[in-house]
């Protein structure tokens, strides 16, 4: 750098706080990838809810404007592990429409608080009913009181938004630049699904490598998801088990993630443990200053696997779907404490200001 950074605004005024959801940028990593390989993340913390899922929560909502599925006043509910919740939350207040989330109790408190905070009821869920418990019981409150069900997990609206502006984004930003490898996990599937038919049209040489948990590994398990009524799941999938990478792979196989499935829309499926992820989002903390959460970190693990092997010049594209500050309350946070270490109290008693008791 030549002299002090400068800024100079976006060259226009946004209506509301909907109009800036997307155009999240793609930033490269300098200090973590290997010798000869490039690697870059797509920073979804940059949506004004801070996730990925501010695109699909908004488009489900004027989705169901323009078909007429959803009233003025009436009331949305949803099942969450929070990141659709809070992107709904903000939707709904800028809208005007009442919010009820679902919500199993093992999921962080912050993400309660930050949907109550933005206005929606939270109904938690018991942990032992999984990601079912909390689908079924946004399904009766809606049966029961005649409210709009966003099904998140079964809209077309999911995925179509990822094909509009995530795959959109992504072909213009490397447009006329190398990319061989393109990398995210699945919580709903709308990210790969929508992304790869833009990519295996307009980019077919992109290898697509999708991950899930290593202890709830249901794709790799082969074992179909049966299904209900309008795609939902009819029980939990028998791979599933409980691990820390919230926001990914509920206890079943989302309807919106099978067309993925079915149309081989990835190269690679690889398996990633919570541990790891945990262990790859402190490390994109501190070498990158790049703050995202269990979910980002583990999809940057398997970054980093495919980048160890990658031919020398590959370009590898992560995404990472929210940021830190929804897992304060998680092992992402263990160790990282409130009150001063001995090195840190040590350097408050190197000099001889205010010292404290």
């Amino acid at each position: 750098m030549t002299g002090p950074r400068t800024t100079s605004g976006r060259g226009r005024l946004f209506d509301s706080i909907l109009d800036t959801v997307g155009e999240t940028p793609v930033v490269r990593i300098n200090n973590l990838a290997p010798k000869g390989v490039t690697v870059y993340v797509k920073a979804e913390f940059f949506n004004p809810g801070a996730s990925v899922k501010d695109r699909l929560a908004l488009n489900i909502i004027e989705e169901a404007e323009r078909t007429g599925a959803l009233k003025p006043g009436q009331t949305v509910v949803e099942a969450t592990s929070g990141n659709t919740g809070i992107g709904l939350a903000l939707v709904c207040a800028q809208k005007g429409y009442p919010l009820v989330v679902t919500m199993a109790e093992s999921f962080s408190v912050e993400r309660r608080k930050l949907m109550r905070m933005l206005g929606a009821k939270v109904v938690l869920t018991p942990r032992a009913e999984k990601g079912t418990g909390m689908y079924n019981k946004a399904v009766e409150l809606a049966e029961k009181n005649g409210w709009f069900l966003a099904r998140q997990f079964e809209t077309s609206a999911n995925a179509d938004i990822h094909e509009a502006t995530t795959g959109r984004e992504i072909v213009n930003d490397f447009k006329g630049k190398k990319l061989d490898y393109f990398v995210t996990g699945y919580g709903t599937g709308g990210t790969v699904t929508g992304v790869a038919r833009v990519l295996r049209k307009e980019r077919p040489e992109v290898k697509i490598v999708l991950s899930e948990p290593a202890n709830a590994a249901l794709i790799s398990s082969g074992t179909p998801q049966t299904r209900g009524r309008m795609h939902a799941p009819a029980a939990s999938h028998p791979s599933f088990q409980p691990h820390p990478i919230q926001g990914w792979t509920p206890d079943f196989i989302p309807w919106v993630l099978q067309e993925a499935i079915d149309g081989k829309y990835y190269d690679e499926l690889i398996p990633v443990s919570g541990p790891e992820g945990i262990k790859w989002a402190k490390a994109l903390a501190q070498k990158e200053g790049i703050f995202t959460g269990i979910s980002g970190g583990s999809t940057f693990a398997i970054a980093m696997q495919i980048a160890e092997k990658a031919a020398p010049g590959s370009v590898i594209l992560a995404m990472l779907p929210d940021t830190g500050e929804r897992y304060l309350s998680t092992p992402l946070f263990d160790g990282i404490e409130a009150e001063m270490d001995e090195e840190e109290i040590a350097l408050m008693r190197s000099t001889p200001g205010y010292q404290m008791g």
